[in-house]
């Protein structure tokens, strides 16, 4: 930043209210920097001069470099299923449908592997940002419920399984074939085999 340039940040050490302008253009900086140079190359310092703030500013508002990307490449994490209840094959379907939406913005898939390495090896850093999702968690898990209690769904499944098996499925594909898209059909035919399993019916 240079030295004629006043500080976007309008936070004093009294506490006074953090600038929404100012959290907004830390995480457009953050997201723009993974695109453009990958999560390994993106720096705090590197991030507040694209700000146009100082490293000390966007400490204060995220703690380290793997919660500001997480926050930036996830920001708006689904909070719920928006189908109606009452058809787990759907549920099913829009999981899948909105992992693949999520997993595969430009964003994303430069933060994740880098993202994933620090969560990884930080299991305070992982809890924290984990919990930015336990909602969307916890709405899985109702359904779940749900289609237990009206005998569509073996009352064997756990709902953290079908979390995993979701959000696993779409990130090994991207793994696999990076260059083929997640299409409409990739979503049925994933959705088909969480729904209906590999074995056929006896």
């Amino acid at each position: 930043m240079k030295a004629d340039t006043p500080p976007v940040d309008k936070i004093s050490a009294a506490g006074r209210p953090r600038d929404p302008r100012l959290d907004a253009a830390i995480l457009a900086a953050t997201a723009d920097l993974l695109v453009e140079i990958g999560y390994a190359n993106v720096t705090m310092a590197a991030i507040a001069e694209r700000a146009g703030t100082t490293k000390t500013a966007v400490y204060r508002r995220w703690p380290s470099k793997a919660e500001l990307v997480h926050e930036a490449a996830f920001p708006a994490v689904p909070s719920a299923l928006e189908i109606p209840p009452g058809d787990i094959a759907a549920d099913v379907r829009a999981m899948i449908a909105a992992a693949r939406d999520i997993f595969t913005t430009p964003v994303v898939r430069a933060a994740l592997p880098g993202l994933i390495a620090d969560m990884t090896a930080d299991e305070q850093l992982n809890a924290r940002v984990m919990e930015r999702f336990s909602a969307l968690f916890s709405a899985v898990r109702t359904r779940v419920i749900e289609g237990v209690a009206r005998g569509d769904v073996h009352p064997d499944v756990d709902p953290d399984r079908l979390v995993e098996v979701v959000g696993g499925a779409t990130m090994l594909r991207l793994l696999l074939d990076p260059a083929k898209p997640l299409d409409e059909q990739w979503v049925d035919h994933t959705a088909a085999i969480v729904v209906h399993g590999v074995r056929r019916p006896q």
